[in-house]
């Protein structure tokens, strides 16, 4: 082993990654593999839809938080409007977030929704409006979990600036008033 060489971070969670895979490649092989082998649009429908939102919920309740630590849901408040809630990490265990799981979430999250896209552009060309439903709703799971993810990153984000900026004032007045006590 050389050892000037640096060693390659490994995925910190190797189960929660296939998991975070396996439902996306899932529903996108059996939408794909079953225009050849199945004739029946029903079966088509459910299974790939069932396989849709298995892999909405995996990414959205167990992959978001343990890969990026993050977590979103939306809730609708007394007065009928929809209210968004984030859940994040503290600044020091998303420091500690394992780049290679991070990178695959996202990356598999953004390629998920545009092979749907993909999908739904050969439906529209091949004049398809049953299995462009089909697509429609993937997608609409796909782009649910990349709209939620990214709000709750940005609202990640603004919430360590505030508390870094915070730190920082707190810090400041602190010395200054130690200062000003000593004289």
């Amino acid at each position: 082993m050389d050892l000037g060489q640096p060693v390659e971070e490994n995925y910190a969670n190797p189960n929660t990654c296939f998991f975070h895979v396996l439902f996306k490649a899932a529903a996108l092989a059996f939408y794909i593999l079953s225009a050849l082998f199945i004739d029946n649009f029903v079966i088509i429908f459910v299974v790939t839809v069932l396989l849709a939102a298995l892999d909405f919920w995996v990414v959205k309740n167990v992959s978001g938080r343990i890969l990026v630590g993050l977590r979103w849901w939306n809730e609708i408040n007394d007065l009928g409007e929809s209210v968004w809630k984030f859940e994040c990490l503290d600044q020091e265990s998303l420091a500690r977030i394992n780049k290679k799981d991070s990178w695959l979430f996202w990356w598999t999250l953004y390629l998920t929704a545009v092979a749907w896209t993909i999908m739904a552009i050969f439906s529209l060309i091949r004049l398809q409006a049953d299995y462009l439903l089909v697509v429609g709703v993937c997608l609409t799971l796909s782009v649910a979990n990349i709209v939620g993810f990214t709000k709750c990153q940005k609202d990640a984000k603004k919430r360590i600036q505030q508390f870094a900026s915070q730190t920082i004032a707190s810090r400041f007045t602190s010395t200054l008033q130690s200062a000003f006590s000593v004289v």
